[in-house]
């Protein structure tokens, strides 16, 4: 028998994944001539129609308890439907994080994560349960900020997104349905002779900088940094970054560039400097590929800050 493919639905209740899934089935035609199954969580306001899925060749299951949702469950689906495809729209309160390994037998393949947010109530996910929502986008492929409009803080949920999981493409759609594609701005003007970073921007310049290292080549940078140069640094190099809380105090996170500096023994490890830099987009073990080397251009010591972490929103 082949690989049955899954495709997981995450994402909080009302936050359009049952929509998500038939679009995809329906609208898309995806798997047509093709056996499915899909698998439903939870209930939510939005239901599928029975009868529509019969004549697409697509059986529903439902499951309640998390306890019973395992390999046991998904195996004898398999046995019962003998599908193609599996859809499951995961339950938003379940944790993700395992879910390749303690549910999916071996006949199953997790082929995308997709997950669904609702973005006109994900800035009181951030502040009132960050830790959940974050666990929601972890595994996810493709992230969907469904109802969004012009006033969406796309940067915010962009860097939110990144730093948890930097693989996951980001989608915006529009209330109506269709995709919005306008452009991301930044918070600051990268046409300047010297882009200054301010600790409120570090993050959004390190995401982008690692997404779209092109972007800044040739650049001149400037930024308050703390030094990583220990004893076994190799002469030459060294790291200016900054340490970053991404969700709570446990995901704290030091954020740094690989940087190019002849002098670089003389700078203590643990100092705080002001970096001005050049970015060039160059190979690097570091990076597992291309990525963002600072040639440092000039460097002046500095206080601490009177908060020494960056954050993303």
């Amino acid at each position: 028998m082949d690989t049955i493919g899954v495709y997981l639905f995450t994402g909080f209740m009302d936050s359009g994944k049952t929509t998500l899934i038939k679009e995809t089935l329906v609208e898309n035609g995806f798997g047509i001539g093709s056996k499915n199954l899909i698998i439903v969580c939870e209930d939510g306001d939005e239901e599928f129609d029975e009868e529509k899925l019969k004549e697409m060749n697509t059986s529903l299951v439902f499951v309640e308890k998390k306890e019973e949702f395992n390999k046991t469950f998904i195996d004898q689906c398999v046995r019962d439907y003998w599908p193609d495809n599996i859809f499951i729209e995961y339950n938003g309160t379940w944790e993700v994080a395992d879910f390749a390994e303690e549910v999916l037998p071996e006949s199953c393949e997790l082929v995308q994560v997709l997950t669904t947010v609702d973005a006109t109530t994900f800035e009181n996910y951030l502040t009132n349960m960050r830790a959940m929502m974050m666990e929601q986008l972890f595994l996810s492929d493709v992230v969907i900020f469904n109802r969004s409009d012009e006033n969406t803080p796309k940067i915010k949920f962009r860097t939110a997104v990144k730093t948890n999981n930097r693989r996951a493409q980001i989608v915006y759609e529009k209330k109506d349905g269709t995709i919005d594609e306008t452009p991301e701005p930044l918070p600051y003007d990268i046409t300047q002779d010297t882009i200054e970073i301010t600790d409120m921007d570090y993050g959004i310049w390190f995401i982008d900088a690692q997404e779209n290292p092109r972007k800044y080549d040739g650049k001149t940078v400037k930024f308050l940094a703390l030094v990583y140069n220990p004893d076994k640094m190799k002469k030459g190099t060294f790291v200016p970054g900054r340490f970053a809380m991404t969700c709570c105090v446990e995901d704290i996170q030091f954020i740094g560039f690989k940087a190019k500096y002849e002098k670089s023994k003389e700078i203590p490890h643990k100092s705080w400097i002001w970096v001005t830099a050049q970015m060039k987009t160059e190979f690097a073990i570091e990076y597992k590929g291309k990525g963002p080397v600072l040639y440092v251009k000039d460097i002046q010591t500095a206080e601490k800050p009177e908060d020494e972490l960056v954050y993303f929103n």
